[in-house]
């Protein structure tokens, strides 16, 4: 095999020639090294870049995805919690506005107050112009600042309802036994307190209360609110009913037909405690009403006269 070089400068020539070893040599040069090239390149691409995914990048996306997929598992439960304990304070203060509204209801009775004006069951009446959100300086609030702030302010008007109904309360105690009115829804007064004439005798004698006259099994009620001490037939009044207000003050209401309270009964101020009668010395059916003020009669014409509370 002959090889001529041509000179690019000079233009001379020269020429080679190659026995046969050499040209072997050659011919595996210039056919072996595109071949193997083309095979590098190959077995680049389908063998060793998997090997490199699948070893390192593989491995790191894999972790990564694992983490994340704990975060998120993990921000869920918090998140979760974080709802349930919401929910939880939010019930607790649902159940404080429902006692808050049973109190308010109570208090509003007990002040007598109009309902349609003071009702707990509707909600408050509000209003006013609206304005766009663009128009005011406005950011979401804190939700559990919200719900401290809603905590602390029922907490306070539960204090003072509760403050309020106390005073009302021993206001209305007051009021309730207060002693003052007559003993009978229907009749007439008939005999006063102090000096006069016995019916039965004639002679000038202490009549220690006031008589009330009417029909008899009328109506017997309570001047005032308070405990029965006695309620059975007692010398001179015939069946008798004594009931004890506090405060030092006690009345009796005697010849009763019949008695509907006993011992120890709590009577409400108005209340029916007996049937009016002739029980006992009596000349026909009425009811002896006495007033007792530490433990000695007094007029009780001055209480039955009196504006009650």
């Amino acid at each position: 095999m002959r090889i001529i070089v041509v000179s690019k400068r000079h233009g001379r020539t020269r020429s080679f020639t190659m026995g046969g070893w050499a040209r072997a040599v050659v011919s595996a040069c210039l056919v072996g090294i595109p071949v193997s090239a083309a095979l590098f390149f190959k077995y680049f691409d389908s063998e060793s870049a998997p090997e490199l995914i699948s070893s390192d990048a593989t491995k790191f996306w894999v972790e990564a995805l694992s983490r994340q997929e704990t975060e998120v598992k993990t921000a869920k439960a918090e998140a979760e919690q974080k709802l349930s304990a919401l929910t939880l304070r939010v019930a607790e203060l649902q159940g404080r506005l429902m006692r808050l509204d049973a109190l308010g209801e109570r208090i509003t009775s007990m002040a007598n107050l109009d309902k349609g004006e003071f009702n707990f069951s509707d909600p408050p009446a509000v209003g006013g112009p609206e304005l766009s959100i663009e128009e005011v300086d406005y950011s979401p609030p804190d939700f559990r600042l919200v719900l401290n702030n809603l905590e602390t302010q029922i907490q306070d008007r539960q204090q003072q309802l509760e403050t309020l109904e106390e005073l009302l309360a021993n206001r209305k105690l007051l009021d309730d036994v207060f002693v003052a009115g007559r003993p009978i829804k229907k009749g007439w007064m008939s005999s006063r307190y102090g000096r006069r004439s016995d019916p039965f005798s004639g002679r000038v004698a202490w009549h220690a209360g006031v008589d009330f006259a009417g029909r008899e099994g009328a109506d017997i009620v309570a001047v005032a609110s308070g405990v029965v001490t006695w309620a059975d037939h007692r010398n001179g009044y015939g069946t008798l009913v004594e009931i004890n207000h506090g405060n030092g003050f006690k009345t009796r209401y005697g010849h009763c037909k019949d008695s509907l309270v006993k011992v120890g009964d709590v009577v409400k101020k108005g209340q029916v405690i007996a049937l009016m009668g002739t029980s006992g010395r009596s000349t026909g059916p009425h009811v002896h009403f006495e007033v007792y003020k530490n433990g000695r009669t007094v007029d009780p014409s001055a209480y039955i006269h009196r504006t009650s509370r």
